[in-house]
């Protein structure tokens, strides 16, 4: 991965006055998986530099006016060969000249973003978000500036991090430590230093054996304090400043202002200090233990330093504590930086860094549960496939979006799409989910799922659709194409390539599953039977009755059917005035007869069947299907039976009806076969490996 780093225009990238950006930035390169290809670009014009991948983009001489904008400009002109990324620190008005390249942007905060230039307004922060990759804050106070007054739809959205600074991490002995208390900063009243200065004097007349030493300076503002235990060293550079902390034994940062995050309690913790804070922005986030202003005045602090020096035992626990639990490393920072950096890349391009863990995902599943139909149709496949995620121990929530649509319907919101599309935002905001599955969710507007990828680029995304989109169901492949595009993976019950989706390579047939909660009965056990044969279809399942005028093309197959079997007994609904049944009531009457059709509407198309497969295969029916679905291609001859037509049809039945030994054999080895491979925990597993790009083979996919 080729990176491109673009330092603030008047930050000093070099060795002899390096500010706080420069220290970061360098420190995670080193060490960062893409060092060698990582490039810093900046305006420090120094023979040495912090690291060696630097490029100085420095202004021409003679320039004057719009000096950052010539920057820019400048900088982009470096970035005509292929790069990937490029990382911007602190300047987010940049962002929006450097759009223009059209490439992946990570925007680090190290400030307030509402005092920047770019991020104070509403406005900015949202165009920012739509622009940039990831948005990284040094502190969760700056990401909370950030969030203010922006809509709740925003919030929450996962291109806003907080990744902390760093600070390599060193055994210190504090046996060795000094009776020394620091203070390190610029000296001026918004970092504390009068109210340090003034307490300080009192701590070093009452206790002469303790000294201080001051680093820093500021030009702009000038305090005096002298003493003869007080030692002001000017500026140091940064190596100086850890050996001083790494003799300290209390370390003071008394800000007044919000420090964003603050570097010196920082690096103080991170040398065992006994580290004294005010409660002031980002800095509580800075230390694991430590002591917390509550007031921020010269008598506070002078009685907390007063009390570590007098209490021994709580100094060296602070101390002991303060290196024990250090986190913030440059290794584990770092680390974090690159995880980012990989997952927002596709796994073609970085294959050899991916390291993808499918445990425990959080799963959002909106697809139609049909709660309103008060448990008539609790054996539906979504069900089944929710099962499955279950199963693999995934957490999963669930969404039925007809549902929603039906009890939220109004006149300013007559669908009630509107209402279901806002509240699939809201749960994504609380719930944060690893991957999204849409099973048929029609409503759910394309800019919807825009928005979600655009906030949410962790989440993933994925479709499956159980419908014919062929023939006279050529309106159902154009809702499935509607959201093809946008989803990471893509899924249906016919053949792809059946449906000239062969060019598009994420789009993958699935098979109809099977679960153990909804599929139980062992049909083939039984002996004594009602009928011999049962077929049932309706006008659609959520109609639930017969449409009056209305004729499948599959009554004239099975009436003639019916009229070619002699002695033979057919249980059949949804036709000839018998009503279609559903629930409970289909379970029992499936469970009396011997043998199954699955008989599809219109023509075949290959590997397409109804979900009514999964019923009769799956309750131990000895099940008949056209060899035209290639469906009979996923079975040996003693699993299932095909018929080439009719007439074979007929035959098939009479000589099964009247071999119980034979029928049973061939329903118990079907059954057993589709629930090995075609579990609703295998395909719910086929699902979540597609679309997060995991290379496995299914069953079924050796096949088709």
């Amino acid at each position: 991965m080729k990176i491109s780093i673009l330092l603030p225009y008047k930050e000093n990238y070099s060795p002899e006055y390096p500010g706080a950006v420069s220290l970061f930035v360098s420190s995670m390169v080193k060490i960062s998986k893409f060092k060698k290809t990582t490039k810093i670009y900046g305006s420090t014009d120094y023979k040495s530099y912090l690291t060696k991948n630097y490029e100085n983009i420095s202004l021409k001489k003679g320039i004057f006016a719009s000096q950052t904008k010539q920057y820019i400009n400048n900088f982009i002109k470096t970035q005509k060969s292929n790069v990937d990324l490029i990382e911007i620190h602190n300047r987010p008005n940049y962002a929006f000249q450097i759009e223009k390249l059209n490439k992946k942007i990570f925007l680090y905060f190290h400030n307030d973003p509402n005092t920047m230039l770019g991020s104070k307004t509403e406005t900015e922060k949202i165009k920012l978000i739509e622009l940039c990759t990831k948005i990284i804050f040094n502190s969760y106070w700056s990401k909370n500036q950030f969030l203010t007054n922006l809509p709740s739809k925003y919030k929450k959205s996962q291109k806003l991090i907080v990744i902390h600074q760093s600070i390599n991490k060193k055994n210190v002995n504090l046996s060795k430590k000094e009776k020394l208390i620091s203070f390190v900063g610029k000296l001026n009243s918004a970092k504390g230093y009068d109210i340090f200065g003034k307490a300080i004097i009192k701590i070093l007349n009452k206790y002469p054996d303790w000294s201080a030493n001051v680093i820093g300076d500021e030009p702009r503002e000038e305090f005096s304090f002298s003493h003869n235990n007080l030692n002001v060293l000017g500026f140091k550079n940064h190596k100086e400043v850890l050996l001083n902390f790494e003799k300290t034994s209390i370390a003071v940062v008394c800000s007044r202002w919000n420090e964003p995050f603050g570097r010196t309690s920082l690096e103080a913790s991170s040398r065992g200090c006994g580290v004294i804070i005010s409660n002031r922005g980002g800095l509580p986030e800075t230390i694991t233990n430590g002591i917390i202003l509550k007031n921020l005045s010269v008598n506070s602090l002078f009685k907390e330093i007063e009390n570590l020096i007098l209490n021994q035992n709580l100094l060296k626990k602070l101390q002991s504590e303060s290196i024990k639990n250090f986190s913030l490393t440059n290794n584990h920072i770092s680390k974090k930086i690159d995880e980012c950096r990989i997952n927002n890349f596709t796994i073609k391009n970085l294959n050899k860094f991916k390291l993808t863990n499918l445990n425990n995902l959080k799963i959002l599943h909106v697809t139609n549960f049909n709660e309103r139909h008060n448990g008539r149709l609790f054996y539906n496949s979504g069900r089944r496939i929710n099962n499955g995620f279950i199963r693999l121990n995934h957490s999963v929530l669930e969404l039925s979006d007809r549902d929603i649509v039906s009890y939220s319907r109004n006149l300013n919101d007559f669908k009630g799409s509107k209402k279901l599309n806002e509240k699939l935002l809201e749960i994504i905001s609380n719930y944060i989910p690893d991957l999204i599955v849409f099973g048929h969710a029609d409503l759910i507007d394309n800019e919807t799922i825009k928005f979600i990828k655009k906030n949410y680029p962790n989440t993933k995304l994925c479709q499956w659709f159980l419908d014919r989109m062929d023939g006279e169901w050529i309106k159902n492949k154009d809702r499935f194409i509607k959201k093809i595009e946008l989803m990471d993976a893509n899924f249906c019950t016919t053949d792809p390539k059946a449906l000239n989706f062969s060019k598009l390579n994420n789009v993958y047939y699935m098979p109809n599953c099977v679960d153990q909660s909804l599929e139980n009965l062992e049909v083939y056990k039984n002996k004594y039977f009602k009928s011999d044969v049962f077929f049932a279809m309706s006008h659609g399942v959520h109609r639930g009755v017969l449409k009056k005028g209305k004729v499948d093309a599959r009554e004239y197959f099975i009436n003639k059917l019916i009229d070619i079997t002699p002695n033979i007994k057919f249980d059949c609904f949804g036709f000839n005035g018998s009503q279609p049944i559903w629930s409970d009531d289909f379970l029992k009457s499936l469970s009396q007869n011997k043998i199954g059709i699955n008989l599809s509407q219109g023509k075949s198309s290959n590997f397409y069947s109804s979900d009514r497969l999964s019923q009769l295969l799956g309750n131990g029916l000895l099940v008949m299907i056209d060899e035209k679905t290639k469906i009979g291609n996923f079975f040996k001859k003693d699993e299932i039976v095909t018929y080439k037509n009719l007439s074979d049809l007929s035959e098939k039945i009479i000589k099964y009806s009247n071999d119980n030994y034979a029928r049973s054999k061939i329903a118990k080895k079907g059954r057993d076969k589709y629930f090995k491979y075609f579990n609703s925990k295998i395909v719910a597993d086929f699902l979540i490996k597609k679309t997060f790009g995991v290379n496995k083979k299914y069953f079924w996919e050796k096949i088709i």
